[in-house]
């Protein structure tokens, strides 16, 4: 099978540490590779690398030289004129097919052959995704395929369905932070992680357990360490000690001696010094040997007691936009819940959140019950991050945030250290969803409401997120289409039914 050959490569943004330093790596072209890493480890970048070998690409500067028996291919693709007809906009990214190829590919992604005649801007979000990659894979006989995040803002069936599809398909690298879609349609998983690249066989589940079994290794190994490095210091010092004492011994009370008992003496506090001096760098290089677990220290949340275990009563709701937008619900909201809002795309789950958050904001036209007592602190991340602008700074004042705590947070997502001081503005949107984020785990609260939280967010920091949820005991409403997400989390569904 032909192979992609990656040597010595080396990349870094100007001003920054390197990405990637000196990697080498072969990939063979029928490969169903999942590439996986925390929010700015370099996932895009490593793609766009790829895309730089080709002479028609623009050249972006690295190290190091890439070998490919076939042209590669980007998706998601940018869409210029998206009031022409679906049609066009295909023949657009590629000219040479068969009606019947695209026909085949539609129907396999579940999308009806109606849509290619009409504005490809009338489509909804998931039908344009699901077009454009059976366009990208019109060209997966001739070119080798880079998939970044098909999935953001996709429904949970969408998602589905995109996973169905590719499972059948080879050829690919597919970036994504939805281990479902991971898990059914990859047969090997490349992670960037702190000290470089890894290639493993097996999807992220495989990947996932074999950190978890090497995180309990070297966890027991740096405990290991810790207790060596501190036993040698000791020593070291002792030594030290013991050295100067030999020394100050030849001074004595009396005249300096200069014959046989100062020789020895001397003798003696070279033979300790080199001792000490030997401990010493046996001590430095145990703590060189210690392993930077990939997922961090645990996240915390800090939930309020309310003074009863039932926070409100919702009853026959459902929101108004000239017609009702879902079929009435009623519910109740006790102490403990962890509640999925459920239903396609549209059906209003944001609304209904932002209903119970603050409906004097946002005025969300309703008919039904839903009072939640103003006694009931909650804590809001909304669903679009990206209106965040400003330092750092001014965000928690604004917020009044522990400052500590909040950068310590942040820090534990792997956020990088350089980013404290830009403005929020020109952050990564998975960065600025972790902005949020973080600041509702730093907030006392009776009530979180997160809508679509881990929109843009890595595997990784989702695997913590999870941990801290279920730790913690916090009462829960959420948004979100991450199938592995809403298992491990949601201890009841609601589902909107549309009307």
């Amino acid at each position: 099978m032909p192979t992609i050959t990656l040597s010595h490569l080396t990349f870094g943004y100007e001003g920054e540490e390197d990405l990637f330093a000196d990697v080498s790596l072969q990939l063979e072209t029928d490969w169903k590779l999942g590439l996986i890493g925390r929010n700015g480890r370099g996932k895009t970048t490593l793609l766009n690398i790829l895309l730089a070998s080709q002479e028609d690409h623009p050249r972006l500067e690295y190290y190091g030289t890439v070998n490919s028996p076939m042209p590669f291919e980007y998706f998601p693709y940018f869409i210029e004129n998206k009031t022409a007809s679906t049609y066009h906009t295909v023949t657009k990214i590629i000219s040479d097919f068969d009606d019947w190829q695209l026909d085949r590919e539609l129907s396999l992604l579940d999308v009806s052959l109606d849509v290619l005649s009409r504005p490809f801007e009338t489509l909804s979000g998931g039908e344009q995704t699901k077009v454009l990659l059976a366009a990208l894979f019109l060209k997966s006989e001739s070119h080798f395929l880079l998939i970044d995040e098909p999935t953001n803002h996709l429904d949970t069936e969408g998602r589905k369905k995109i996973g169905e599809y590719l499972s059948r398909k080879q050829g690919f690298i597919l970036v994504s932070h939805d281990r479902t879609l991971l898990d059914n349609c990859v047969d090997r998983t490349l992670s960037i992680n702190r000290t470089g690249l890894e290639l493993l066989q097996g999807n992220f589940s495989v990947w996932q357990q074999n950190q978890e079994n090497r995180e309990k290794f070297e966890s027991a190994t740096n405990k290991r360490l810790q207790k060596n490095i501190k036993q040698l210091q000791k020593a070291a010092k002792q030594t030290s000690d013991w050295s100067d004492k030999i020394e100050k011994r030849k001074y004595g009370q009396g005249p300096v001696d200069t014959g046989f008992i100062g020789a020895k003496s001397a003798r003696m506090m070279q033979r300790s010094k080199n001792i000490a001096a030997r401990k010493q760098q046996a001590a430095d290089e145990k703590a060189e040997l210690f392993q930077e677990t990939e997922i961090d220290d645990p996240l915390t949340l800090h939930p309020l007691k309310f003074h009863s275990q039932r926070l409100f009563d919702v009853a026959d709701l459902t929101l108004q936009y000239g017609k009702p937008l879902f079929k009435p619900v009623s519910f109740s909201v006790n102490t403990g819940d962890r509640i999925a809002l459920c239903g396609a795309n549209g059906c209003g789950k944001s609304s209904l959140l932002k209903l119970m958050y603050d409906n004097r904001q946002f005025a969300i036209p309703h008919t039904g019950r839903c009072i939640v007592p103003s006694s009931l602190k909650i804590s809001y991340v909304p669903q679009d991050a990206s209106f965040l602008s400003g330092v750092m700074r001014d965000f928690i004042s604004a917020r009044q945030l522990d400052e500590s705590l909040f950068k310590a947070i942040l820090h534990k997502f792997g956020f990088d250290k350089s980013r404290f001081n830009a403005e929020l503005s020109e952050c990564s949107p998975g960065q600025k969803k972790k902005v949020l984020l973080a600041a509702s785990l730093c907030e006392e609260a009776h009530l979180y409401l997160w809508d679509e939280p881990l929109n843009y967010i890595d595997v990784l920091s989702r695997i913590q997120i999870e941990k801290a949820l279920q730790e913690s005991g916090a009462t829960l409403i959420f948004v979100e289409h991450d199938a592995a997400f809403q298992e491990s989390i949601a201890t009841e569904r609601l589902v909107l039914d549309t009307a």
